[in-house]
């Protein structure tokens, strides 16, 4: 109602946030693969993403007069997500993104909201409700419509590569639970997200060195690196824009930003690398917006999971 009463101008702007964020976001998947297919290693992205996302934040948080709280109880809540929010689920995001259409991608991340309340559900913090139990159900269901049929991928080997990015799906759900403590309300999101990041690149970095998949930036800059840049940008801007749809708008409309991130992945994958989807696709998208449509709460006051890419 809020919303409705506010002037013109500012009536319209969440929507053209939204609108933004769904672009922006959505089109993140298809950079993920185009940094793996121009030869970028999925530790090496991850880092190089990390670090320049964080250090971002960290300049913008600073620039607000707000620093980054570093205490050891502020360092281990770090760590914490920086393993759930970035290190480990931007890996294996990575690791499946030259297997998979970014379409297919974009479906994937959309069960973040749906394995959070089902996780939630599991663990009392959440009250049982048939209604959101269903969209669970279709979130699985979604997900069998891409894997189980003959016809649904353009091969069968991209089935495995799509559980891994389902498992990233579930790192990022196991994040949003762990961000719902009361007692992490005093860092605040973008700072949180600052935070994350930093330490994610530093945990990434031994594995990455270890591993033989640090690779370091090309100057003048290819396709590479203006990829993970992108990539870097889109995580922070967007995620310092969702805060601020929900200031304006509340958390509900703001968790509209889900449909329209799988719809963009969806959108760019045609448009960037010519993807054609089979029926089975099509009817996991439709299944997949409409358990999430199930899952997010209505009239809800506190703030919904925040939407994650990689």
């Amino acid at each position: 109602m809020a919303l409705l009463s506010a002037p013109l101008p500012k009536r319209f702007l969440p929507w053209i946030i939204l609108l933004f964020l769904g672009t922006v976001w959505g089109l993140s998947f298809s950079l993920a693969r185009i940094s793996t297919l121009a030869g970028g290693t999925p530790f090496g992205i991850s880092f190089w993403q990390c670090i320049v996302c964080g250090l971002m934040l960290l300049a913008f948080t600073h620039a607000r007069g707000r620093p980054l709280p570093v205490s050891r109880r502020h360092l281990k809540i770090y760590v914490i997500v920086a393993l759930l929010g970035a290190a480990l689920p931007n890996s294996l995001f990575y690791f499946a993104a030259p297997h998979v259409q970014a379409g297919v991608l974009s479906i994937t991340v959309a069960l973040i909201p749906i394995i959070t309340y089902g996780i939630a559900m599991m663990i009392g913090t959440e009250r049982l409700s048939a209604l959101r139990v269903s969209g669970v159900v279709l979130g699985g269901a979604a997900i069998a419509l891409l894997v189980l049929p003959e016809s649904s991928l353009p091969s069968r080997a991209a089935i495995p590569w799509v559980l891994l990015a389902c498992l990233s799906a579930v790192c990022y759900a196991a994040e949003n639970i762990y961000l719902s403590r009361p007692a992490l309300a005093d860092i605040g999101p973008v700072r949180t997200a600052a935070g994350m990041n930093i330490l994610a690149a530093v945990i990434l970095l031994p594995v990455t060195l270890a591993s033989g998949q640090m690779f370091l930036p090309a100057v003048p800059f290819g396709t590479l690196e203006w990829t993970i840049l992108a990539l870097a940008v889109i995580t922070a801007v967007a995620y310092t824009l969702f805060i601020t749809v929900i200031n304006i708008a509340g958390p509900v409309f703001a968790s509209q930003t889900g449909y329209l991130v799988t719809l963009g992945g969806v959108v760019w994958g045609m448009v960037l690398f010519g993807e054609t989807h089979s029926p089975w696709v099509w009817a996991s998208v439709v299944t997949m917006i409409l358990g999430l449509a199930l899952v997010t709460p209505r009239g809800k006051d506190g703030p919904d999971p925040l939407p994650e890419t990689p």
